[in-house]
């Protein structure tokens, strides 16, 4: 047996942990989710319309998935990811029989059948712990070929403590400068309240 000393994060009970599962299905099964606008954003609407070729688009930690029922009545194949069976669940009561492929997975771990073209970004980046961020770059550069996009919504501000864990600017560019060129960047005018006025649309071209 180790006599090494146990860290503050990995005493906490595994509900107490957003890198764990369970945690977001007690927020789930207890309906407690203040990220979840209930409807698409004005900027991946627009998004959207603007394409003419539908992409195949991967969205991880969908949640309840209101963003992969858009997508999918545009035409658009979809994939909603999450690694939370509650969320699925949740997920799979918004989505209907909407043709969605919904999966529980973990996302750093997971790889689909096909290349993807765009991996949507909503609430997933700033629910993980910082420790994680690292592997969340290398894991979008890995799921993306050279032309495909990452695109969507990141919490930019400086808050430690969360979820949601914001990110600021350099931070942001450390991660997908690497592999990526951000090719838009605008304001947010329809957040919801957590996230209010520390939003930021953006896309991210594959190198």
């Amino acid at each position: 047996m180790s006599d090494s000393p146990t860290s503050p994060a990995q005493s906490k009970a595994d509900h107490q942990r957003p890198e764990h599962p369970d945690f977001w299905c007690k927020r789930f099964g207890e309906g407690v989710t203040p990220w979840d606008a209930g409807k698409v954003p004005n900027a991946l609407a627009a998004f959207v319309g603007q394409r003419s070729t539908p992409l195949n688009t991967l969205i991880p930690g969908c949640g309840s998935a209101w963003e992969a029922v858009h997508l999918a009545d545009a035409g658009w194949p979809v994939t909603a990811l999450d690694f939370s069976p509650v969320a699925v669940a949740t997920a799979r009561e918004v989505l209907g029989d909407t043709a969605v492929d919904l999966v529980c997975a973990d996302f750093f771990t997971f790889s689909g059948s096909r290349p993807f073209e765009l991996i949507y970004e909503r609430a997933f980046l700033c629910a993980l712990p910082r420790k994680l961020w690292a592997d969340w770059g290398r894991r979008v550069a890995e799921l993306l070929p050279s032309g495909a996009l990452l695109a969507g919504f990141f919490f930019i501000c400086e808050q430690p403590k969360g979820p949601p864990f914001g990110i600021l600017p350099d931070e942001l560019d450390a991660l997908l400068t690497p592999n990526f060129v951000r090719i838009e960047d605008a304001a947010v005018d329809d957040s919801i309240a957590v996230f209010s006025g520390r939003e930021r649309w953006q896309v991210w071209q594959r190198r």
